[in-house]
């Protein structure tokens, strides 16, 4: 196959549906930024993934009917009745008007978005004693959780077990590719792992590398992790008990997994550029095939369709083949509405953080501020330096916007040498400020906050003594080093300390709602740990990711919406051995509607700058293991429910309408769009069939089933949407309501009570919303309240044993 001049490859998917009888027309920083970049070849805007009706009988010759230039990727998506493959740009139109075509949807580039993790969250105590909730799930044995990411280190001690005993025939059906690796070893607990990188090869994404690092050959043919993100990721879902874990001696504990007890298994799709849409799907596809319950995905993409997001329709058809997907929301926050893996099938986390710091504190004038740091150096206790801004120390010809912020080569060494140099937060790495101010002879580095990422800093293996401090502490040393000439002061750093307050807070970087695409779902769902993480690691990468770093450390500290997001994973594993029939939605409604929305000072949840959060930040509240173990009531939102959410986005039609309400850009049939009894959608069954809209009714977006309840436009004439709970407590129970009303809005829930007579009985119920006239000041644009469902008895003697299902309640009051 030639790559003449003028001559593009576009790299598409082919996905196949039932024949139709006419043509169908995460700065690189040490946590990663969620971003979505289109696969672009020297003349091609994009690559293209296509939608057929059937896996034809031949593939080869329906192909040939327009070309015989094309490469098949060996990816096997029958399953979906899908084909990757390559194919010159020109003949796109061409493969439009193949039988059966219906979309044509672009690849894209996704980017990858502990020791005392699970005692913050109830589930061990002392540094890693088993709790009785954490035993009443047993672990998570039984369950295997897929992770998508960037391999494994299969040596870590956190994917050793020999004790477990041997995978059990028939539920497990994957493999253990070693590729170009004869080195890389599974066993009974990692039991498999794949390698998916045609995608990202044929994309042209790769290219000269653009002074980025690119993957090897040896990265590009293995399973082995060469980034360290996916190592860190799965061992903080399913890794098992490792004692003394620590990173270069800070936070010494007890490492270990949401679902020590479980299987792990490694598909790797994700490398230093990036994850090619089409290796992530054929990872999910391949995951389901062998048989994993749990799918943790800690990437993602800017908001996008449903209907042309390649993870969302892979995470659909894995959700209806029964296995949960999990995946981070990004890290694009604070601002609103970039939160992303929006679909409502899948499971989108946000980052907050523990009751845990490594205090490094900075010392001037009498003063002292804390910041966080995980340097490996510190400075003589009570020995002065002289301290200067980066923005003073700028090198010739370099502008002061530069030095401040310590981009390579901004910096003065005349300046700088044997001083503490405070640099701000943003555009380059963390620890690469630290490095640049190294290499100008500094000694110590305080890395400051603006007003945009406020409160939040982060632990990092800086390469000199160094202090990261928030915003409202930094204003003091900022005021300091103006008022005196000859500023001095020094930097010293301890070892972890536990029980801050308030925690949990909302990352500055966990990205925010509303939903950019339909307002109508709330996202995220949850927010878990997500900042100062410390889990395994891979020993091909510094800890710091940087080329200049030659240190190695088998366990490392990470913070960002990936951290979070196998954290709700490891917790989903435990559900999933403790009630094995429940369906992914069971199992999330759990989490959800048992989360917390209070810090462990008794106050609400903060945002980064300490303000209350809200639901834009962590969904539906902070995760609780404990109670989600035993939720009472669950909302089960069934295949027949997401059809209908997915058809009702479109109005009512004729064959002559357009379908401008659908979250895709469909294809016509000839001049005119299919008709609402023959449009099939490019999501599957976990059969491979399409789902198809019907005349209807479908109802409205917010009336899907879910665990929170969202209204982007409450008009004068209020609104109602419905809702149905699954009892799975006891029986017979009641369950009784009580509402938080939104500043300025009525909420009435009918009925108030539900009497449930045996365990998985559904009953539905109404949730009207109208404006209250008594107070219309008070509504202003969001507003947010709550429903609750519980069984707490009036007369009962410990009300804290009572079952409480919760659900946000978020409504715009503004319309247009």
């Amino acid at each position: 196959m030639g790559t003449g001049a003028g001559r593009v490859f576009l790299l598409a998917l082919v996905l196949l549906f039932a024949l139709q009888t006419t043509p169908a027309s995460a700065d690189k920083k040490a946590m990663h930024d969620a971003m979505m970049l289109p696969l672009l070849s020297p003349f091609c805007l994009l690559p293209c993934v296509i939608f057929f009706s059937a896996f034809p009988a031949s593939l080869n010759a329906l192909l040939a009917t327009i070309t015989d230039d094309f490469t098949i990727l060996p990816y096997d998506l029958r399953a979906i009745s899908g084909v990757a493959l390559q194919i010159d740009e020109s003949f796109v139109p061409l493969l439009r008007q193949l039988p059966g075509v219906i979309a044509v949807i672009p690849d894209t580039l996704y980017k990858p978005h502990t020791t005392h993790s699970w005692d913050f969250l109830g589930l061990a105590s002392n540094g890693g004693e088993i709790t009785p909730a954490w035993s009443s799930a047993k672990l998570g044995v039984g369950t295997i959780i897929g992770v998508i990411d960037t391999g494994v280190w299969p040596e870590s001690q956190s994917f050793q077990n020999d004790t477990m005993p041997d995978v059990p025939l028939g539920r497990w059906r994957g493999t253990c590719e070693k590729g170009n690796d004869p080195t890389f070893q599974c066993n009974r607990k990692l039991i498999g792992a794949r390698f998916f990188s045609e995608g990202i090869q044929a994309s042209g994404a790769l290219g000269d590398g653009g002074g980025q690092q690119q993957p090897s050959q040896a990265d590009l043919s293995s399973p082995r992790d060469y980034v360290g993100h996916g190592t860190h990721t799965m061992s903080t879902a399913g890794g098992s008990f490792v004692r003394g874990a620590s990173v270069f001696g800070h936070g010494k504990g007890t490492a270990a997994g949401g679902s020590p007890g479980a299987r792990v298994a490694a598909y790797k799709a994700c490398y230093e550029p990036g994850c090619s849409g089409i290796d992530i799907l054929a990872a999910i596809v391949a995951a389901v095939a062998d048989g994993v319950h749990v799918l943790s995905l800690s990437l993602g993409a800017p908001p996008g369709d449903y209907l042309t997001d390649l993870t969302a329709i892979g995470a659909f058809f894995a959700v209806q083949s029964g296995v949960t997907v999990v995946c981070s929301a990004g890290n694009s926050g604070p601002q609103p509405s970039t939160a992303t893996n929006l679909a409502p099938w899948i499971f989108t986390v946000g980052a907050s953080t523990m009751d845990r710091d490594f205090p490094a504190y900075v010392s001037f004038n009498g003063a002292t501020i804390q910041g966080q740091s995980l340097a490996d150096s510190t400075l003589p206790i009570g020995q002065p330096y002289q301290i200067i801004s980066g923005e003073k120390a700028n090198a010739v010809n370099q502008p002061t916007g530069n030095s401040s912020l310590c981009l390579p080569g901004s910096l003065d060494p005349d300046k700088v040498k044997g001083k503490i140099v405070v640099c701000v937060r943003g555009v380059n790495a963390r620890v690469e400020k630290g490095f640049v101010v190294k290499q100008a002879g500094g000694v110590g580095m305080v890395l400051c906050n603006d007003a945009s990422t406020g409160d939040t800093v982060l632990a990092d293996a800086h390469v000199l003594a160094a202090a990261h401090c928030a915003y409202s502490q930094c204003v003091r040393l900022f005021t300091y080093l103006q008022s005196t000439n000859n500023p001095l002061g020094y930097i010293n750093a301890t070892d972890a300390s536990f029980g801050v307050k308030p925690a949990p807070k909302i990352a500055a970087f966990s990205s925010r709602g509303p939903n950019a695409i339909t307002p109508q779902i709330l996202k995220p769902d949850i927010t878990a740990p997500g900042v100062n993480v410390i889990a395994a690691y891979s020993g091909a990468v510094s800890p710091t990711e940087l080329p200049f770093d030659d240190r190695r450390v088998a366990y490392n500290i990470m913070s960002g919406t990936s951290m979070s997001c196998p954290h709700v994973s490891g917790i989903v594993g435990l559900l999933k051995t403790k009630y094995p029939s429940w369906s992914p939605a069971m199992i999330k409604s759990a989490i959800m509607t048992t989360a917390n929305t209070m810090a462990n000072d008794g106050n609400p949840i903060q945002d980064e700058a300490g303000a209350v959060a809200t639901p834009f930040g962590y969904g539906s509240g902070h995760v609780d293991p404990v109670r989600a173990l035993d939720p009472g009531l669950v909302y089960d939102t069934t295949l027949v429910d997401y059809t209908n959410f997915l058809c009702s986005l479109k109005p009512t039609q004729t064959t002559q309408d357009p379908i401008p309400s659908l979250p895709v850009d469909l294809p016509m049939m000839g001049s005119v769009s299919p008709p609402v009894t023959s449009l099939l959608l490019p999501l599957f069954n976990a059969a491979g069939e399409p789902c198809k809209c019907s005349q209807g009714p479908y109802g409205r977006p917010e009336d899907l089933n879910y665990p929170s309840i969202a209204v982007p436009c409450l008009s004068g004439s209020g609104t109602t949407v419905k809702r149905r709970l699954k009892n799975v407590g006891g029986a017979p129970s009641k369950y009784k309501v009580t509402v938080t009303e939104p500043a300025g809005v009525k909420v009435t829930v009918a009925p108030s009570e539900l009497d449930f007579v045996w365990v998985g009985e559904e009953k539905e119920f109404t949730v009207k919303l109208d404006m209250d006239v008594n107070a219309p000041a008070a509504a202003n644009d969001y507003v947010f309240g709550s429903i609750v469902w519980s069984d707490a008895d009036a007369d009962a003697s410990d009300v804290n044993k009572a079952r409480r299902v919760r659900s946000p309640v978020v409504v715009r009051t503004k319309c247009g």
